[in-house]
């Protein structure tokens, strides 16, 4: 038998299992997508390690998945194989009841008998098309709801609750209990850690976006013939890149005995997913890249981010990362730094027009400029007020210079 195995290298600790691709008994290629797990970043497909029969199927849909654990087995091709095993129970542990949720019929066990306990992605799914579970069978253990049964359900073509009617297992009078998803616990342990490790220290500028808002007007089109969407995020990403040159510790990572400065410019993009949470895909080489191609890298990651489509790697080693919050409507914040070890984060604010005083022929003039606040918070561990103003000013006046050709 051949064991297929959780990567050891996969892109957040804490995975489920969200569904089979393949049945036991079903013949499998080598490097055949084989099952589907979920971790607290990423969807990830994990591929048949050789070609043979799916024997055993060890870990069912919803089960955690820790690195290394074995998922199932696959007999070598012109084994005989038994009767069809499968084991979901199998390595499957049973979750501490929380103290802080009162027993109720929507997060336990139906009064058919069926458990009705939903995970994460399972009540992400049935948001996502309004469905009500009472209405799906469920092939999990006890009769619980998996993700593939909810796929399932989709592509027959399940039935909507009513507009405004509320599903049962959903409905409560009193107050709404909403389980944290693994994306939820991630995002908030990493928050915590870095506040908990690093001094965080936030410098503000003002920058004047009408350059490059006259390059875009101008570039628009031409871009978008060629498939390709030109936002204000790829300007913002090569102007960084640009301003790594002037400090380049902020382009670094912290360790307690050396800190680790890098040649290459890794951003990461932070991408709100709405009520999913936020994720960070990385953006590779940036210093090497143009605008067009800076562009079409950023337009390819965030659309597969909130297509739910990513790769671990397209969320890995970043080495500075850009909170684009204006997006939003929020006209500063200080973000925290998101990834640890990093030494620092961007924030940029909502862009709007400002009234603004400018020198013109030795005389002040009032005019209406497109203004936004970007902020640099930094770890005060590796670089001062100094390198942080630096990297700031060398920003900004690229944003401001931008050539109109």
């Amino acid at each position: 038998m051949i064991d297929v195995v959780v990567p050891m290298e996969q892109e957040g600790t804490k995975a489920v299992v969200r569904s089979w691709l393949k049945q036991v008994g079903d013949p499998v290629a080598e490097n055949d997508p084989l099952v589907e797990l979920e971790t607290d970043k990423v969807a990830m497909e994990v591929p048949a390690p050789a070609a043979g029969v799916l024997a055993e199927i060890l870990l069912a849909s919803d089960a955690d998945a820790v690195p290394g654990a074995v998922l199932g087995r696959i007999a070598p091709e012109g084994t005989e194989t038994r009767a069809p095993l499968i084991r979901p129970e199998r390595n499957r542990g049973t979750p501490a009841p929380n103290p802080r949720i009162r027993p109720s019929t929507s997060l336990g066990t139906s009064e058919a008998g069926r458990e009705s306990r939903l995970s994460p992605s399972v009540k992400r799914a049935l948001r996502q098309h309004s469905l009500d579970p009472a209405i799906i069978e469920g092939t999990g253990r006890g009769g619980r709801i998996t993700r593939a049964d909810v796929d399932r359900a989709v592509s027959t073509g399940a039935k909507r609750p009513p507009e405004g009617v509320i599903p049962a297992a959903t409905a409560d009078l009193r107050a709404q209990i909403v389980p944290h998803d693994r994306m939820r616990l991630a995002i908030a342990e990493n928050m915590a850690r870095s506040l908990a490790e690093a001094p965080h220290v936030t410098a503000v500028f003002e920058a004047d976006f009408s350059a490059i808002a006259a390059h875009r007007a101008k570039h628009r089109d031409a871009f978008a013939a060629k498939g390709i969407k030109l936002t204000y995020t790829a300007y913002l990403v090569a102007a960084a890149a640009e301003a790594m040159k002037a400090a380049p510790a902020i382009n670094s990572r912290w360790h307690e005995d050396r800190l680790e400065i890098f040649g290459t410019v890794d951003i990461g993009v932070g991408t709100a997913l709405g009520t999913k949470g936020l994720i960070v895909p990385v953006l590779r080489g940036v210093e090497a890249l143009d605008l067009e191609g800076i562009a079409a890298g950023l337009d390819d990651l965030i659309t597969r981010a909130r297509d739910e489509k990513l790769t671990s790697a397209d969320v890995k080693g970043g080495t500075f990362t850009i909170s684009n919050h204006g997006v939003s409507g929020s006209l500063f914040a200080a973000p925290i730094i998101i990834n640890q070890p990093q030494s620092a984060i961007l924030g940029v604010g909502k862009l709007e027009k400002r009234v603004v005083v400018r020198e013109v022929g030795g005389v002040d003039t009032i005019q209406i400029r497109p203004m936004a606040y970007v902020s640099l918070t930094i770890d005060h561990r590796v670089v001062d007020g100094h390198q942080t103003n630096a990297w700031l000013s060398r920003f900004v006046e690229v944003l401001e210079t931008w050539p109109a050709a």
